[in-house]
């Protein structure tokens, strides 16, 4: 339209004008890269944040946004919406801010006002108390714009750490996420992965020309490798679709804001129901068994969402409800391992109470644990430290601590797991539990190893010693009787005690000294 037909318009003419630039705009880069985008079996950008969003509830911002740049002909290129679609909706009922990159304009690169627009939506996150999701599919920094895209990633990064601890923050990631790029998803509390996308600081072709590794896209930071391998993703998806059920399901659980807690639902069950909890869980500690059936009979509907499902799998993490409450749940897995706590464990476990602890989310522990990992390769590694995480994010959670003893828990672990010297507001223990320092078998050899050594019979002998250690010192009624344990229940009460429990705890208040932040181990 010229200038001088333009002055003449109606405001029929220069509506029908904005409906064709919005029209323009959520095409994208156009028909064809749409398609192309469909062919690779991906969601477009605009279709993720339909997909996500309550039908009819998405406000979108910056739609008309354009890059400032002049370097390298970018003045004459028109990127619609900068590469990235922001705004608000609802997702449940509860709003949100979402940002989605476009991969179909400019490959989803970042330049400046790209990453100005995400910003604006963390910036509103805090301002309104709601959840921030980004939705990833980039292919990096816009190199046309030089040092300023970098700049942009700095601010998202930045408040990034601003969002933390204050509001939910989900990454998505649908497709390419590299360099500079996956270190936003790093900074926030849960990321999500769809087996087309792939994140990485430095690319396969680069990794070889510098050191000569060959590796593929999938190898180096598929969703396989990053939920097995690295521990860097939560969750994994198929597609799209999933990856969206996924988030949808996890802001379920979570409330909008650390000002506030978990929403409160119709629980849908009853307190005290049919179990075959005894059955599950063998008297012996020789025999391993899936802890996540004990889980499932405890929570609302046997509903539990796995965190990290495929990382570190001797310690399983969570959030289910119990009687409609949200908490969040942290059991050792005895079918590997044993159950025993290593590295990643460690730092699995601890990173969840944190964040369970930010967010107002009563914590669940289940115990059944030999110990620490012994061996060279876990003190080299930094067990110590790394152990240490998990005994500093109990001790500093001041949220709702419970605490079930199924079986055994022992030494340092058994402190570790949420002891009532951890601050657990509740120790329960089934009548299988065995709390000591450690085994009666290594304790026997240790204590008795003379009697053992001159007796007639030496096995006889070790069997009757091993017997009396384990009714003097592993019995759940010695750590009852010293307060360490509040009451020792029939398994099939569990869900029954943990309810009352919340329920009485929900007004807790524990006021902690003035500090600017603790010092934990890193």
């Amino acid at each position: 339209m010229s200038k001088h037909k333009h002055h003449h318009a109606t405001i029929d003419d220069r509506i029908d004008e904005l409906n064709e630039r919005r029209a323009k705009v959520k095409l994208g880069g156009g028909e064809s890269r749409l398609q192309k985008q469909h062919d690779a079996g991906k969601l477009t950008a605009r279709e993720r944040i339909d997909a996500l969003l309550d039908a009819g509830t998405f406000q979108e911002t910056g739609m008309f946004a354009r890059h400032q740049s002049t370097y390298f002909g970018l003045d004459k290129v028109d990127y619609p919406a900068d590469g990235v679609v922001t705004g608000e909706g609802a997702v449940l009922g509860r709003p949100i801010h979402v940002a989605s990159q476009d991969f179909t304009v400019a490959g989803g690169s970042a330049g400046e006002v790209h990453s100005d627009k995400v910003v604006a939506m963390m910036k509103a996150s805090l301002t309104t108390g709601t959840p921030f999701v980004f939705i990833n599919d980039s292919g990096g920094a816009r190199v046309q714009e030089g040092i300023g895209s970098l700049a942009g990633y700095g601010r998202v990064f930045y408040h990034n750490v601003l969002l933390s601890g204050v509001v939910p923050q989900v990454a998505i990631i649908a497709g390419p996420c590299a360099g500079g790029a996956a270190y936003s998803p790093a900074l926030t509390d849960f990321i999500i992965q769809t087996r087309k996308a792939h994140m990485f600081i430095t690319g396969p072709n680069v990794i070889a020309q510098v050191t000569g590794e060959q590796v593929t896209s999938d190898a180096l930071g598929g969703a396989d490798a990053h939920m097995a391998r690295s521990g860097v993703v939560h969750f994994v998806a198929d597609d799209d679709e999933q990856a969206i059920l996924i988030a949808k399901k996890l802001l379920s659980f979570l409330p909008q804001n650390n000002t506030e807690d978990p929403p409160i639902v119709d629980p849908d069950d009853t307190i005290e129901r049919d179990n075959d909890l005894p059955k599950i869980v063998p008297v012996s500690d020789k025999k391993g068994y899936d802890v996540r059936e004990v889980i499932s009979h405890i929570v609302d509907r046997s509903d539990f969402l796995e965190v990290q499902a495929g990382y570190a799998q001797n310690i399983v993490i969570g959030f289910g409800r119990i009687t409609g409450r949200t908490v969040g749940i942290v059991a050792n897995q005895p079918s590997v391992m044993s159950g025993v706590l290593d590295i990643n464990a460690s730092d699995k476990g601890s990173w969840f109470v944190r964040f369970c602890n930010a967010f107002n989310i009563p914590l669940v522990t289940l115990v059944d644990v030999p110990g620490f990992l012994p061996g060279v390769a876990q003190e080299h590694g930094g067990i110590i430290r790394h152990g240490a995480k998990l005994l500093y994010a109990y001790s500093a959670a001041t949220v709702p601590k419970l605490t079930v003893v199924l079986r055994k828990a022992y030494g340092g672990a058994y402190v570790a797991m949420c002891s009532k010297d951890l601050g657990a507001d509740k120790v329960f223990a089934w009548p299988t539990a065995e709390i000591a320092v450690m085994g009666a078998e290594g304790a026997a050899e240790i204590v008795f190893r003379r009697e053992i050594a001159e007796a007639d019979d030496p096995e006889a002998k070790r069997a009757e010693l091993v017997e009396e250690y384990r009714s003097t010192f592993s019995t759940p009624y010695v750590a009852a009787g010293r307060g360490l344990v509040d009451d020792i229940i029939d398994p099939c009460c569990t869900r029954a005690e943990l309810s009352r429990a919340l329920e009485m705890l929900a007004s807790k208040r524990d006021v902690r000294p003035a500090k600017k932040h603790g010092l934990g181990p890193t």
